[in-house]
């Protein structure tokens, strides 16, 4: 075999997935990370489908469990605060907007980090910096100014990961940044008796929506999200983050319901950060010994529902494949021929996503409320099923030996 040490960039849920499946094949894998530790912040993930049978192939599913958000579903509700629809986290076979298995994103990064650490090389607080392949190895230059050699390299760094820009970045039509049109800003917020085990979802007119959402610690995680021209959502995401709350203080300036609180604790949350939501396409998702994974090749953005399933789903189908072909290329021809259908079909946005979720007038609001209070009845949840369930359980996975 010609890959035995690989570098993983990335060390948030891909990357350490990877790095365990590597490991239960027999490949070494080290992992580099830019954070200082395993980040804390980040909002509520769950695991559907293909990714929850990772897990449980992991043997992680009771141990992740254990660490849930203990949400029990999510309510629309007005400005009032009058519930307009409810969807329990055992709506739709437990698949629907609010899954069975919601964690923290921080929670699920530092199980897996736990898991991997005792065979597994971190290297945090550094990043790659340089990357130069031959016929034989990659030699990478870290920021530290460290300079290594490896079989392989990995780009499991996110949607913006530059690792992946170093060796795609010049190539041309390699990389297809696709923003939705929706920017998001994701902060902890005190918790307060009100907040309950519930997610709940305001629509305020323009576009605009406040979402409060549990999680198990006592605090509550706040969402802010508008709906924009993908210029608009680059610009803000450019911005400073004190530019950023000045820009989410005048969008959401008199929104109605629990907003002020909200604008109100933005100010000072220690974790405040701002997103536009975009997908990633990509013809090919390596390029000799180098390949993306998760959100840096396939991501398919928050809407669908899909990311941590695709990130779990991608790590094991990419070790797997590692482990069963002699070389390099066959492993990732491979490995893309059995998942790229599965990532195309998260990235299959249902029609009119984001924009029919967040309406513009107080009649568009309305009639949300009726189309949603409607999926809970037997005729309808076939009709809304592409709006409401995430294609998590569209992909068989493949077995390897171990």
């Amino acid at each position: 075999m010609t890959h035995r040490s690989v570098l993983v960039a990335g060390a948030g849920i891909a990357g350490p997935a990877l790095a365990y499946w590597l490991h239960r094949h027999g490949l070494a894998a080290t992992v580099v990370e830019r954070a200082p530790a395993v980040r804390e912040g980040g909002q509520t993930v769950d695991l559907r489908g293909a990714g929850r049978a990772v897990a449980r192939r992991m043997g992680l599913e009771r141990t992740l469990r254990a660490h849930t958000t203990g949400e029990e579903g999510i309510r629309f509700v007005d400005r009032a605060d009058e519930v307009k629809a409810v969807f329990s986290s055992g709506s739709y076979g437990g698949q629907g907007p609010v899954a069975e298995l919601e964690i923290l994103r921080a929670d699920l990064s530092r199980l897996l980090y736990e898991e991997t650490r005792p065979y597994t090389e971190y290297l945090f607080a550094d990043e790659i910096t340089e990357l130069s392949q031959s016929d034989a190895r990659v030699r990478v230059t870290f920021r530290g100014g460290a300079e290594r050699v490896f079989d392989l390299v990995i780009a499991a760094d996110g949607a913006r990961s530059p690792t992946r820009d170093l060796v795609f970045g010049g190539l041309d039509d390699a990389v297809d940044v696709r923003p939705v049109g929706l920017t998001t800003a994701y902060f902890t917020i005190p918790g307060e008796p009100g907040d309950g085990r519930w997610a709940r979802w305001y629509n305020a007119p323009g576009g605009r929506v406040v979402t409060l959402r549990p999680d198990g610690r006592g605090t509550t995680r706040a969402a802010l999200s508008f709906l924009s021209p993908p210029h608009a959502d680059e610009s803000a995401e450019k911005l400073v983050p004190q530019a950023q709350k000045q820009l989410l203080h005048r969008v959401f300036r008199e929104a109605g319901w629990e907003t002020a609180r909200v604008l109100a604790a933005m100010d000072t949350a220690p974790d405040f950060f701002l997103d536009r939501a975009v997908q990633i396409r990509m013809p090919r998702w390596s390029h000799g010994r180098v390949a993306v994974l998760g959100d840096a090749g396939y991501c398919a953005s928050p809407l669908s529902g899909m990311g941590t399933s695709l990130a779990f789903a991608g790590a094991y189908v990419l070790a797997g494949e590692l482990a069963h072909h002699a070389h390099h290329e066959q492993a990732f021809n491979r490995c893309e021929e059995v998942l790229r259908p599965y990532a195309e079909r998260a990235q299959r946005l249902p029609p009119g996503v984001p924009r029919v979720a967040m309406p513009r007038t107080g009649a568009g609001i309305r009639a949300l409320h009726l189309a949603l209070r409607a999926a809970a009845r037997p005729r309808a949840v076939a009709r809304l099923n592409r709006f409401l369930v995430p294609p998590a359980d569209t992909f068989t996975l493949p077995c390897y030996s171990l």
